[in-house]
């Protein structure tokens, strides 16, 4: 006989000692973000304790009510802060040590009234008492219970969030490596056959290229030295494969090395800008095309620009972004609180694909995974001199065409 699912079972550890199960350790408390306390709260408290002294002003002399306000509103402050210290670590430990604090001090105060000789005060006050102590205590409880909630929530969300951007990791490298290795391969092999003297070039570029590329994807930021080190030998590669059709240069000479060596970008950012570049760019051309990837600091230092700039086809009309750009703008929004900005402009000629990236990224990222809206075009930058110069291979005599898996009028 199958067994019967399990009746929710009442937790009676609530009744003795209540509170949420759960303990948040520093580094979940730091991860999930500080929640700011709303002055909106304690205006609300307060108005409340007035309005409920008022109600029992009729019933006690002025003088007595006038102390009892001004105990209340005490009480009131006393009760918020011990409510901004649950908001900060919400424990059952805190909770109960809060709530057995309050009970006795709520206890001393009839007796004190009595040994005064104010037995008929504390009859009429003790309802007062009784009541604020009973919602003080249940304005606690649910306090802890909300802010506990809230916290697993935020850190439950975050998970979900750090799946979704190595999600987007993986597929980013499986769109990057397939199509382009099997063509190298391919180039490779008749140079090899023949043997060509641009197999051995081709060949340590290739095995210095997946040397980087390949545990690239594990990591959640690279720095944009190495990343431009991987740009570097794939472009090195594919001007092997296009020869004379393709040129290309980095200038990097805006920015300080140290900037480079230390400022880290989603892992493959730069690598997919060029790609579409040689795909939808110098390739569809007959001419070919030269790629230009500049850096650059804003004025203030405080955000890093990286450009793509390709001579070739252009932008199509309707173009709209492909799996790989659409990957990269959720990756560079997740990382960087949604402040990062990337852009795709038509050039004169061909296009330009720009990056602005803050050098101060927040560490913890928002929610939203909504890509990135790309702001208004800017100007293109002007004309650059190439730092590095083109690489010395001659023009293949055999061309072994990339190819292309993107629809027209996509950048992938």
């Amino acid at each position: 006989m199958p067994a019967m699912p399990d009746a929710r079972r009442i937790d009676w550890t609530q009744w003795l000692f209540p509170g949420p199960r759960r303990t948040f350790t520093e580094g979940e408390l730091a991860r999930a973000g500080p929640q700011r306390w709303l002055l909106g709260i304690d205006c609300y408290v307060y108005s409340n304790v007035v309005m409920l002294v008022v109600l029992f002003y009729k019933f006690l002399p002025p003088v007595v009510a006038t102390g009892l306000l001004v105990v209340a509103l005490g009480a009131a402050a006393a009760g918020l802060a011990v409510a901004r210290w649950l908001w900060r670590r919400p424990t059952r430990a805190r909770f109960n040590l809060a709530s057995l604090g309050a009970g006795l001090l709520a206890g001393l105060v009839p007796i004190l009234m009595v040994h005064a000789g104010q037995k008929s005060l504390m009859r009429d006050t003790m309802p007062l008492l009784a009541g604020g102590l009973a919602v003080m205590l249940s304005s606690w409880w649910f306090l802890t219970i909300y802010r506990s909630q809230q916290l697993e929530n935020r850190l439950r969300e975050l998970d979900e969030q750090q799946q979704r951007v190595a999600m987007a990791q993986r597929l980013a490298a499986a769109q990057i490596q397939p199509h382009f290795l099997f063509n190298t391969l391919a180039s490779l092999q008749h140079w090899v056959d023949t043997q060509d003297a641009r197999g051995g070039p081709l060949l340590r570029s290739l095995t210095r290229y997946l040397r980087a590329t390949l545990p690239m994807f594990e990591q959640d930021r690279l720095p944009v030295a190495e990343e431009l080190q991987i740009v570097r030998s794939y472009l090195d590669i594919m001007q092997a494969r296009l020869g004379a059709r393709l040129t290309w240069a980095v200038d990097t000479t805006r920015v300080p090395a140290s900037v480079l060596s230390q400022a880290t970008l989603p892992p493959g950012t730069l690598l997919t800008l060029a790609e579409n570049a040689i795909t939808h760019g110098v390739e569809p051309s007959l001419r070919g095309g030269h790629i230009a990837v500049t850096l650059s600091l804003t004025q203030d230092s405080r955000w890093l620009r990286l450009e793509v700039q390709d001579t070739g086809a252009g932008l199509a009309a309707g173009a709209c972004d492909g799996v790989g750009l659409h990957n990269t703008r959720e990756r560079l929004a997740a990382q960087s609180g949604g402040a990062a900005q990337m852009g795709l402009e038509a050039a004169a000629p061909g296009c330009l694909a720009w990056i602005e990236w803050p050098l101060a990224a927040p560490t913890l990222p928002v929610p939203s995974l909504s890509p990135v809206e790309a702001p208004s075009p800017l100007s293109p930058r002007p004309p650059i001199t190439p730092m590095s110069s083109t690489s010395p291979l001659p023009p293949a005599t055999v061309a072994i065409p990339a190819d292309s898996h993107s629809q027209e009028g996509q950048r992938s």
